[in-house]
């Protein structure tokens, strides 16, 4: 599973509002175990405010005896704001000495309409056409519509070269159960136009919306999973 996949799965895991993000918008730490494909590993999520916005940072690291398949880790970050026509991405890095994949810096200019930044060695220059989002920003706007109660069924993202539609739709309602406790979720797909992978959001009202559970699957088999174990609400900012 690639980085930008991986960052897609988890970036879930984090709250947003859009139009009204200040009174949505709850900083926090949370805390995931998580399966990908043979690798288990501890996620830790946190969400901390900044001067011009937030900035979301997700790490994962292998734990048990995974330790002896890799001892590499995912490190994404996402830095982003809230305006009117919703959450807007301002830069978007990723690591993943686990799988190899290549490193990821991006920028998102609104003033010019462009995503500029490197993939791996690649240079890359895309132009923007009204709200994209990276694959973590996006999973930003989903929890804000799900807040509002506007959600769309046709996204825009930034994915390596290009942009691409993800289409999302209803999973359902089910009750799950975590280390963290039991709840009623209702659940959110995403898959990208073209692509294999299915990613499904668990979604808790009262925690905001929050995914307790994230699952992505390919062709029909579950490569990731991710339940929480642990959510604590900060007021921490970000220096």
């Amino acid at each position: 599973m690639s980085k930008l996949m991986v960052a897609a799965a988890i970036a879930g895991l984090l709250l947003l509002g859009n139009a009204s993000a200040d009174e949505s918008l709850v900083p926090h730490r949370a805390e995931y175990k998580v399966r990908i494909s043979v690798v288990s590993g501890r996620l830790n999520t946190e969400l901390r405010r900044t001067e011009n916005g937030y900035v979301a940072h997700h790490v994962i690291k292998p734990t048990g005896m995974s330790k002896l398949l890799t001892r590499g880790r995912m490190d994404v970050t996402s830095e982003f704001a809230a305006a009117a026509d919703g959450v807007k991405p301002v830069r978007f890095t990723a690591v993943d000495t686990i799988r190899d994949d290549p490193d990821v810096d991006l920028s998102f200019d609104w003033s010019s309409n462009k995503v500029t930044g490197t993939v791996g060695t690649e240079d890359v220059t895309l132009q923007l056409d009204g709200l994209a989002h990276d694959n973590v920003s996006i999973q930003y706007e989903l929890m804000s519509d799900l807040l509002s109660g506007m959600r769309d069924e046709r996204y825009t993202l930034f994915d390596v070269d290009k942009m691409r539609i993800a289409d999302v739709s209803d999973a359902g309602r089910k009750r799950v159960k975590t280390k963290a406790g039991k709840f009623d979720a209702i659940g959110v797909r995403h898959q990208k136009q073209g692509s294999s992978r299915i990613t499904t959001l668990w979604c808790v009202e009262e925690l905001g919306y929050l995914p307790v559970i994230i699952e992505q699957h390919r062709k029909g088999k579950l490569k990731f999973r991710a339940t929480l174990v642990e959510y604590t609400p900060t007021s921490e900012a970000s220096t």
